[in-house]
């Protein structure tokens, strides 16, 4: 058995939590983290989140192009090649900051590096689907959410907050000023998360499984359009598909309000409605507490599906996500100047919110992604979920600036009512075919 071999062989905590985190931290970068870059900039709150969703659109319409992921070379290639572009798209980031008109260059090169960073998806998501049988899919689903969900808290909290300890420790600028000086921060954080992105790369290239290939693999572009328009066929086909797409779409609806707006409500004045918080404050809350809760939350919730299955849990899990988004309507009326306030609320919102998204991963895979074309009805759902969040944070900005801080939380609450919807009334046919066969096979081995 070759050195590869043997890595890939040993466990997939080799390459799952590394494949995850680094999928969410690219993510991140180009749809959360700009936005907070953006506000720095001097931009307005609608203007921010309108720019930075605009990114989301290539993870929304990814399942046009999964099918190429399976056409050439093996899942693993695709991979490697994404996060070599990434990372090396990162460094073209920074350094495009120091030229006039940079903004001109960022818009367009952060659009390119989203569909690289969609590619980059579908192929990590195909290697763990493909590489993993179901079983081992359940059990390592709780890893898997705990990585992604330190993909976001890394970034927008521990590089958010060295961001704001650059603008003031390192360049001198003042901690409450936005605009252009907030440049040569973040010209340092685009060149430290392109270094791991190539790290990253160099580590997968000797851990990451290839991924098994599907049976019905394309061998030319026109091959590769009738596997498009057959994967969309097959997918309309599934029993329940429009009750599974409420499911895939409205799940985290009142997340894809609150994403955006949160950070922004955290560092905008006590005189636009917000807690007054700096870069360094911000990302403290989110990078400490944050963290040790939403690692907490994701690995209890994986306990939980894997213990009581995921019929039985789902519809607490949606609880789990929606619900505690009512801290921060709550933090807004009060407007807390007390750290230990606001990082309670960051705590309530962030374990729950890591303990409920375990279920939603866990019900694409299991229940809309099994069939012929597996990799790319995966893809399908988590397009929905871009879409979601594509939709929410394009007007999230405009409405908050329109109802306030206050109004704008007392909506984001209201949205979680289709979720709940959504989440009762989402079919379960996978899972009960596979419950009744277990039930046979045990009632076989005990000779009834």
């Amino acid at each position: 058995m070759t050195m590869q071999n043997q890595l890939n062989a040993r466990s997939p905590l080799l390459w799952v939590p590394t494949g995850y985190f680094t999928m969410a931290l690219g993510f991140m970068m180009l749809t959360n983290v700009s936005a907070i870059m953006f506000k720095n900039l001097g931009m307005d709150n609608g203007s921010a989140a309108q720019y930075s969703s605009m990114f989301i659109f290539a993870y929304t319409i990814k399942p046009l192009f999964a099918p190429f992921v399976e056409m050439y070379r093996t899942k693993k290639f695709f991979v490697l090649c994404a996060q070599v572009l990434i990372g090396l798209g990162f460094a073209g980031v920074a350094l495009a900051m120091s030229l006039p008109d940079y903004m001109v260059i960022l818009i367009p090169l952060f659009w390119v590096l989203s569909f690289v960073g969609a590619t980059q998806d579908i192929a990590c998501d195909g290697v763990y689907v493909t590489s993993l049988d179901q079983r081992s899919q359940s059990l390592y689903c709780g890893v898997q959410s705990l990585s992604w969900n330190i993909g976001p808290i890394v970034a927008a909290g521990g590089l958010v907050y060295l961001s704001g300890r650059l603008h003031t420790g390192v360049f001198h600028h003042s901690s409450g000023s936005f605009g252009e000086e907030w440049m040569e921060s973040w010209r340092v954080i685009f060149f430290l998360v392109a270094g791991l992105t190539l790290l990253m790369a160099v580590w997968h290239a000797r851990v990451m499984p290839d991924g098994e290939r599907a049976t019905n693999t394309p061998t030319s572009v026109a091959a590769t359009g009738r596997i498009i328009v057959d994967s969309f066929r097959s997918f309309f086909e599934k029993r329940d598909v429009w009750r599974m797409i409420s499911f895939a779409f409205l799940f985290r609806l009142s997340i894809g309000f609150l994403e955006k707006i949160g950070p922004f409500f955290m560092v905008d004045p006590a005189s636009k409605g917000g807690l007054g918080l700096s870069n360094e404050l911000l990302g403290i809350i989110y990078g400490t507490y944050g963290l040790a809760a939403v690692l907490l939350g994701s690995l209890l919730g994986g306990w939980l599906v894997a213990k009581r299955g995921l019929k039985s849990t789902l519809f607490w899990l949606c609880c789990a996500v929606n619900i505690p988004n009512v801290t921060f309507l709550l933090m807004s009326i009060y407007l807390p100047e007390n750290l230990y306030w606001i990082g309670a609320g960051v705590i309530v919102e962030k374990f729950f919110f890591g303990f409920g998204s375990v279920g939603f991963m866990i019900y694409l895979m299991q229940e809309l992604a099994p069939g012929k074309y597996t990799t790319t009805h995966y893809a399908y759902g988590t397009g929905l979920m871009g879409l979601c969040g594509l939709v929410t944070g394009m007007v999230s900005g405009h409405l908050q600036q329109q109802l306030g801080y206050i109004s704008y939380f007392v909506l984001v609450m209201v949205a979680t009512i289709p979720s709940f919807l959504a989440c009762w009334f989402a079919p379960f046919h996978v899972s009960d075919r596979l419950s009744e066969t277990d039930e046979k096979n045990s009632l076989i081995q005990q000779g009834i």
